[in-house]
C-alpha cells in the first residue's frame, strides 16, 4: 500500500496558528461553537476517539464512584466499561420485544418512572435513541420525569446525528431536552470514521467535570485530520433541509416501493429513525444471516448488521441512486425467489433478539478483579454456565449490547441465547475461549 493520496498535507500537531484541542481559543473553539450552534447545544465539544469517549466522559462526569446509575440494557458496551470504571451499581432498563416485528422497542416513560421511585439515589439516568435498529424513545417526557428528580439525562444518540435537519426525521435529543447528547457523525453523515460529538446543556450537569475527563480519556494528540473532517461535515450541515432534500426524497420513494414486497419486510415503530432500512425475513425459509449474505456475495451489497430474523442497510446523504437502485433490485430478485411458505422455528430461533434478565450479585468492578485471579475461577462451557456467577461480558458485535455482565448470576435463558446464536453462525465476543465463560469457582455472596 503506497502514501499516495493521503491527506499528509493537513496531518499536522498543535503548531503556532492551529489551535490545542485540549485548551482551545482560536480556531478550534470557533469550530466547537459553530457546531454547538448548528445543533442548538450550550456547548460542544470534538471527539477524536468515536462517541466511546464521549460516552465514557458523560457518564464519569456525571457520577461518583460507587453511585446508583439507570441504564438502557441495550446500550453500548463502552456504557458498561464507564460503569466499570466507576465502580457503578446499575438499575436496567428494559425494553419491550415485538413478537410481530421481532424487535427490541423503546423505554417506556413508565419504565423510567417505575424506576426513579423505587431507587432514590440514582445519580443518572442513560439511554440509547435510535438503537441500532431505528427504534427512537420519548425523549422530551423522559426527560422532564428525569429532570424532576434533580438528575440528568445522557443520550446515546450515536446513530442520530442527522436527526433534526430536515422534517422527514425525527427531531434530536437536544432538542427534547437531554443534558447530555453524544453523536458519531462519521455513521450517517458525511465524515471519517472516528470522528463525533459530546454535546451539552443546562445547568444540571457537571461540564468541568466531564471536560476534565474528556481531556483524560481523549489523546493529547488529537488528528487534525479527523478534526477537519467534523469540521466539513459541520458546515455541511449549516444548509439544513437542502442538503437533505434529494436523499429524503430517493429514501421516502424507496421506503414505499419496498411495502410492496410479498415476502420480505420492511420494519419500522412508531418512532422511527427512517434512515435506517431494517429488512426482515422472518417467517420465510432463510434467517437474516443467510439474508445477509446473499446480499453480499451474490449482490456486493455490504449490510450494516445481521439480526436472527432481519438485515439492516444504513442509508445516509452521501447515498447515490444507483445504490439505492441496486438495493431495491437486489432485494426484488430475492423476493421473487420465495416461496412464500413459513419456515418452522424452535424456540431456540424465537428468542434470538431477546436481552435475558440475569440477576446482579456483585458490580463489574468486583467480578472483573476476582476474574483476574486464576485461583478464583474458572471456565466452564456455556452450557454449564447457567447459575454462575460470570466474570466476563458476552455480546455480539454490532450492535455491542451485553447478553451478559461481570458480576451476574447467567440465566437459563442466557446460555439459550449464546447457544442459538452460535447454532446460527454468529460469533459471540467477550470471552476468551469461543464456547466458555469466565465464572466465580467457588462461590460467595459479595455485597457491592
Amino acid at each position: 500500500m503506497t502514501g499516495a493520496g493521503l491527506p499528509y498535507g493537513i496531518d499536522i500537531t498543535e503548531i503556532e496558528g492551529f489551535d490545542d484541542l485540549h485548551h482551545a481559543d482560536g480556531i478550534l473553539k470557533d469550530a466547537q461553537e459553530l457546531a454547538a450552534r448548528v445543533y442548538g447545544a450550550d456547548e460542544t465539544r470534538f471527539l477524536v476517539n468515536g462517541s466511546t469517549v464521549g460516552i465514557l466522559s458523560a457518564i464519569l462526569g456525571c457520577t461518583n464512584k460507587g453511585d446508583r446509575i439507570l441504564v438502557a440494557r441495550h446500550c453500548h458496551k463502552s456504557v458498561y466499561h464507564a460503569i466499570y470504571l466507576n465502580e457503578l451499581r446499575p438499575v436496567y432498563l428494559y425494553p419491550e420485544f415485538s413478537e410481530a416485528l421481532h424487535l427490541n422497542t423503546d423505554i417506556s416513560v413508565s419504565a423510567v418512572e417505575t424506576a426513579l421511585m423505587e431507587y432514590s439515589d440514582i445519580r443518572a439516568v442513560i439511554i440509547v435513541s435510535p438503537t441500532y435498529d431505528g427504534v427512537i424513545s420519548d425523549v422530551k417526557k423522559i426527560a422532564s420525569l428525569v429532570h424532576g428528580y434533580g438528575i440528568p439525562l445522557i443520550v446515546d444518540e450515536a446513530h442520530g446525528a442527522h436527526l433534526g435537519f430536515h422534517p422527514y426525521f425525527e427531531k434530536n435529543a437536544l432538542t427534547g431536552g437531554a443534558d447530555v447528547v453524544i453523536h458519531s457523525v462519521h455513521k450517517t453523515l458525511p465524515s471519517l470514521t472516528q470522528t463525533a460529538l459530546l454535546h451539552v446543556q443546562g445547568d444540571i450537569v457537571n461540564r468541568k467535570r466531564i471536560f476534565r475527563y474528556l481531556d483524560m480519556l481523549q489523546s493529547s494528540s488529537p488528528s487534525y485530520v479527523l478534526m477537519a473532517g467534523i469540521d466539513s461535515c459541520i458546515h455541511l450541515l449549516q444548509q439544513g433541509a437542502r442538503l437533505f432534500d434529494p436523499y429524503v426524497e430517493q429514501l421516502a420513494g424507496l421506503r414505499e416501493r419496498l411495502k410492496t414486497l410479498k415476502h420480505l419486510r420492511l420494519l419500522e415503530t412508531e418512532h422511527y429513525d427512517y434512515s435506517k432500512l431494517v429488512v426482515s425475513a422472518k417467517g420465510q425459509e432463510l434467517t437474516g444471516k443467510e439474508l445477509y449474505q446473499i446480499l453480499l456475495d451474490r449482490y456486493h451489497l455490504q449490510m450494516e448488521m445481521a439480526a436472527g430474523t432481519y438485515v439492516i442497510a444504513m442509508t445516509s446523504v452521501g447515498d447515490s441512486t444507483e445504490g439505492f437502485a441496486r438495493l431495491e433490485r437486489a432485494l426484488r430478485e430475492i423476493d421473487a425467489g420465495l416461496n412464500g411458505q413459513t419456515m418452522e422455528t424452535d424456540d431456540s430461533k424465537n428468542i434470538l433478539g431477546r436481552l435475558p434478565v440475569n440477576e446482579q450479585i456483585m458490580t463489574s468492578a468486583k467480578a472483573l478483579e476476582i476474574g483476574d485471579r486464576e485461583s478464583e475461577s474458572e471456565g466452564v462451557l456455556w452450557q454449564e454456565a447457567a447459575g454462575r456467577i460470570s466474570l466476563e461480558y458476552a455480546y455480539l458485535y454490532p450492535p455491542g449490547s451485553p447478553l451478559i455482565v461481570p458480576g451476574e448470576r447467567v440465566s437459563e435463558e442466557a446460555v439459550r441465547l449464546l447457544e442459538s446464536y452460535r447454532e446460527a453462525g454468529f460469533t459471540v465476543e467477550g470471552p476468551a475461549r469461543a464456547g466458555y465463560l469466565d465464572v466465580l469457582k467457588n462461590e460467595v455472596l459479595i455485597d457491592g
